[in-house]
């Protein structure tokens, strides 16, 4: 065993350890750094000398309470680069953490695993929060009773296959954009505001695998697409969008947009918060049935 090797080690008094990181990001790309003087690789990965890449110590504690640390790290063209964590790709990047000793890296053992959280930056450099596993038992579990649907279009609960012709577009850009308003010219088979509330996913180009929420869906024919938040990385006329319709959660869009009531993940009849004094009235008929308004 790999951690047997280290403790045999460790037990000498004198040691040769040292840390070695690993961050892999959610589009595939991992990255790994190492604060010893030279190169070390193991499990397919290189882990390189002087990024800069150092950490407070980690706290471990039993039970169910979080072991968060933090990360500082310089930013550099080859490694870690601001554009990048302003373009958000390292937003929920997993991390690994490991003791390893420099001249035996089959002596190893994990000290930290986790995700990336918030990520500032300063003069030349960064620092990250870093949270542990257990940092998921923060997160809501369960459905929420409400009237909108509590699924995202597309997923497993809503089942609905957004791939299809009528629902998502892939376009080739053809006007200048500030990575927040973007022009369609000649999209005419949708229906306006048909993107509202959707997605907006670059394919192609310096801003590959970038993707925000569309606030706005202007326009027929030439469209006008508003972003929530801009994407920040650079894009130009010839990068391929894909853009996927949106549903604003209510059981009419279901119904009616999608087809997909049957997995409707709301609560549409559920009574407001009146019901306790609607009461029946002349104008309206009253056939026994629900008198929530």
């Amino acid at each position: 065993m790999s951690e047997d090797i280290l403790y045999d080690h460790l037990r000498r008094g004198v040691t040769h350890t040292c840390h070695c990181w690993l961050i892999r990001r959610l589009d595939g790309t991992a990255l790994g750094f190492t604060d010893h003087d030279a190169s070390l690789q193991f499990d397919g990965i290189v882990f390189a000398p002087q990024s800069g890449l150092s950490a407070r110590a980690i706290a471990s504690t039993t039970g169910l309470s979080i072991n968060n640390t933090e990360a500082f790290g310089v930013l550099s063209d080859d490694a870690i680069t601001e554009a990048d964590i302003l373009a958000g790709r390292y937003d929920g990047a997993t991390v690994q953490v490991w003791l390893v000793c420099w001249d035996d890296v089959a002596a190893r053992k994990t000290l930290f695993r986790g995700s990336l959280g918030e990520i500032t930056r300063g003069a030349g450099g960064f620092e990250a929060e870093l949270h542990g596993l257990t940092e998921v038992l923060n997160q809501t579990q369960g459905r929420t009773y409400m009237k909108t649907c509590g699924a995202v279009l597309g997923d497993a609960r809503c089942r609905f296959a957004v791939d299809q012709a009528s629902y998502r577009l892939d376009y080739t850009l053809t006007t200048a954009t500030d990575g927040q308003v973007f022009t369609l010219e000649g999209v005419e088979n949708f229906n306006a505001g048909w993107f509202e509330s959707g997605l907006l996913e670059v394919l192609t180009g310096a801003a590959a695998g970038l993707k925000d929420v569309i606030k706005s869906d202007v326009g027929e024919g030439d469209r006008v697409l508003t972003l929530w938040s801009p994407l920040n990385a650079v894009i130009v006329p010839g990068d391929v969008l894909r853009v996927t319709a949106g549903c604003d959660k209510t059981a009419a869009t279901c119904r009616e947009k999608f087809d997909n009531f049957l997995n409707y993940q709301g609560f549409p009849d559920m009574p407001g918060e009146d019901w306790m004094v609607s009461v029946p009235r002349s104008d309206e008929t009253n056939a026994g049935g629900s008198l929530n308004r």
